[in-house]
């Protein structure tokens, strides 16, 4: 069975549709597994069902999300939590960001509120200098990660469409997920390839992120519900830190490679999303400083 994919929003219906068919067909044969063709079907079929899992999640409307982003470098890792709500349908979110205490604990940072938004990122107590009440934009197509991991947080429906680019799928079992039994999927997604296939605003992020992390393919773990809902993504990103001597990217010869496990979960699908844009004249316009 295949799930043929949609590059304009028009075809999502269908294309959510045909997966969550594809979803209920593998979870009602998922002990008949067998060998040869059988085996190659049901794994053809797992790729398409993680490919179309961003148009599932469109046809789903929106839902609550959690976040996690660990950093390794050297002997250090970090770790910083967002909670918030999605709009998969008009593609903006709005996240609780906690940044991790400073080493001494002596600093206890305030909670950075985003904005995620087709092409941009707000964010409110975003830094020094900049008054409470105003927002700073970025473009994250000029951001050299397309904001995958700069935000301290995934973009829910960039997290998903990077599947699109999903290959050398593996279907690891049955589990949960807050009580939810899905079905755990563990390959790689190529980044370049999500590029093509993924919505206009996310081929600008992943043009940029293909040349901006250190490796191209992004090993991946997913959990999927019976309606083919994601319900759980992991990704494990990888670039070079420039700031230890690498000009970043995968063109970066020396430096200090960062690895970045990114983890977001959906849940309360239906959840109704208040986020808004944020007014001209809500948005700093000033210089922000270090630190």
């Amino acid at each position: 069975m295949v799930v043929q994919q949609h590059r304009h929003r028009g075809g999502t219906a269908v294309a959510a549709m045909t997966a969550g068919a594809v979803a209920s067909l593998m979870w009602a044969t998922s002990g008949c597994s067998g060998s040869g063709a059988a085996a190659e079907d049901e794994k053809g079929e797992a790729v398409a069902v993680l490919r179309a899992a961003a148009d599932v999640l469109v046809d789903a409307g929106s839902s609550k999300a959690r976040t996690s982003m660990e950093m390794a470098t050297g002997g250090t890792r970090v770790t910083i939590r967002g909670e918030g709500t999605y709009d998969f349908k008009r593609q903006i979110g709005e996240l609780r960001v906690l940044l991790p205490q400073d080493p001494s604990g002596a600093v206890e940072h305030r909670p950075i509120t985003e904005l995620l938004a087709p092409g941009a990122l707000y964010m409110k107590n975003r830094g020094a200098g900049v008054p409470d009440d105003k927002w700073v934009r970025v473009d994250t197509a000029t951001l050299s990660d397309g904001n995958l991991v700069t935000g301290g947080a995934t973009d829910p429906l960039a997290a998903a469409e990077l599947l699109r680019g999903a290959s050398e799928v593996t279907y690891v079992g049955e589990s949960k997920v807050d009580g939810v039994a899905v079905r755990r999927y563990r390959g790689t997604a190529d980044i370049a390839r999500a590029a093509q296939l993924a919505s206009a605003h996310n081929r600008k992020v992943f043009a940029a992120a293909a040349k901006g992390f250190a490796k191209g393919e992004v090993p991946f773990e997913a959990y999927v519900d019976e309606q083919g809902r994601l319900r759980k993504i992991r990704h494990q990103f990888s670039f070079v830190n420039s700031a230890a001597g690498g000009s970043g990217g995968r063109s970066s010869g020396s430096g200090a490679e960062v690895a970045v496990a990114s983890t977001t979960l959906l849940y309360g699908f239906g959840t109704p999303v208040k986020a808004q844009l944020p007014d001209a004249e809500d948005i700093f316009a000033g210089k922000i400083a270090e630190g």
